[in-house]
């Protein structure tokens, strides 16, 4: 029997919840806020992905049948829990920063309000999809940054779990990729896809010649070769010989890319094939695009360092509880003040302060009604009012916010090096 997106949850949330059925504080007034504390390996901003996966998986979130039979026959929670998930709706407000904007550390990139009982069990859905899609499209904004003009071909399915990978090529593609090798992301988020070959086709035929001209004949002339097999000079020599000067691209693999990408080019534009492009692969990142920026080099694919967010696979978000309804019945600032994991309490609203169109900080208030700052943007946007989902959009919407919200950035923001926000943020 399929299950709905309920289950997505860790075991605390509903002990809490039972818990809180049982003091009659499950149907206090609360408030939860997404936010980041820092940002991972001393990167300058981050950019906020997942959250048109994060309402797709509110619709679904009901405790069916299914949900509540495990539930019982696990002994999660008691009978009086199970009746009040079976009958589990959100029906409370979120609001949030709409997907490919950056963000900053203490940015309220979510808020959620809603009874206790509602709320708390969104947070770890929330959380495992924000936190993933928004480390994973951080490390492609920077990769898209360094390859400037040149486009990136989203190709990491095989190094991460299978779901993981649909998820991974839509933040890619969020965050300025040009396309993906994974067709299920092309199917459910209509992400365009690409692809030729991998080596196991060269060596499938008994001569590279003879690949090369099964592909040509299936795919014509303007297709990628891959050419390094065995002897790149000698492919490349065949490839010509075999497209003519309308070969699409080769592709390299392995070895010193800018050294192999220099040779290619002067061999193409002496067989005449000065058009022919030329893609690298293999274990490139940020840093490696950015080596190759004096290469001849026309694309890129990126797998394993896309997927695994260059080195940083969360972008460790946390969900806290920032205000909740008091014995008068009045919403109530709170916060934590564990060492080094302390919160602000309150609701927030947030602002992006910017001088001659460039982003020079982040503002966050909790003071409601709080008109806009003087060249100042809210951030804070309405994504479920009521229960009912109001903020969905289109993937291509997302894609063009995050190439605008860059664009803001100072230049400092762009630089690989470790080191701090590229802009404060200011609580008031």
């Amino acid at each position: 029997m399929a299950m709905s997106s309920a289950l997505l949850t860790d075991h605390y949330e509903l002990t809490m919840l039972q818990a809180a059925l049982s003091s009659g504080a499950a149907g206090k007034r609360a408030v939860f806020e997404v936010f980041a504390r820092h940002l991972p390996l001393g990167r300058r901003y981050g950019v906020v992905a997942g959250t048109g996966r994060v309402l797709d998986a509110l619709a679904d979130f009901r405790f069916g049948e299914a949900e509540i039979s495990f539930l019982r026959e696990h002994r999660v929670v008691n009978d009086q829990t199970l009746d009040f998930l079976a009958s589990y709706r959100f029906s409370g407000d979120v609001h949030g920063y709409r997907e490919g904007e950056v963000y900053f550390p203490g940015s309220p990139i979510m808020v959620v309000e809603g009874t206790f009982a509602e709320a708390v069990l969104l947070e770890t859905v929330i959380l495992s999809m924000l936190n993933h899609d928004s480390a994973i499209a951080t490390a492609a904004s920077r990769m898209v940054h360094a390859a400037g003009s040149r486009p990136i071909i989203e190709m990491g399915s095989r190094r991460t779990h299978e779901r993981a990978a649909v998820a991974a090529a839509r933040a890619a593609y969020l965050a300025g990729f040009s396309s993906t090798s994974n067709l299920m992301a092309g199917s459910v988020y209509g992400v365009p896809t690409a692809g030729t070959s991998a080596h196991a086709f060269t060596l499938l035929h008994s001569s590279e010649y003879d690949a090369f001209q099964a592909q040509i004949d299936s795919l014509g002339a303007d297709t990628t070769l891959l050419v390094d097999t065995y002897d790149v000079a000698k492919a490349v020599r065949t490839a010509v010989e075999l497209a003519g000067p309308g070969l699409g691209a080769v592709r390299i693999d392995s070895g010193d890319l800018a050294v192999a990408a220099h040779e290619v080019r002067q061999m193409l534009d002496a067989l005449g094939a000065t058009r022919t492009r030329i893609v690298v692969t293999g274990d490139l990142d940020e840093y490696a695009i950015a080596a190759l920026a004096a290469a001849p080099v026309d694309g890129y694919g990126v797998g394993t360092s896309l997927v695994t967010g260059s080195g940083a696979p969360t972008a460790a978000m946390v969900y806290k509880l920032v205000a909740r309804e008091d014995s008068e019945g009045a919403i109530t600032p709170v916060a934590k003040k564990s060492v080094g994991k302390p919160s602000k309490g309150g609701r927030k609203h947030a602002f992006r302060a910017l001088a001659d169109g460039v982003a020079v900080a982040e503002l966050v208030t909790t003071s409601p009604g709080e008109p806009v700052p003087d060249g100042a943007r809210p951030l804070l946007r309405e994504l479920v009012r009521g229960g009912e989902i109001v903020g969905r959009e289109p993937l291509a919407a997302a894609r063009e916010r995050h190439r605008a919200s860059v664009a803001e950035l100072p230049a400092l923001a762009h630089q690989l090096s470790q080191g701090d926000a590229v802009i404060p943020t200011v609580f008031s």
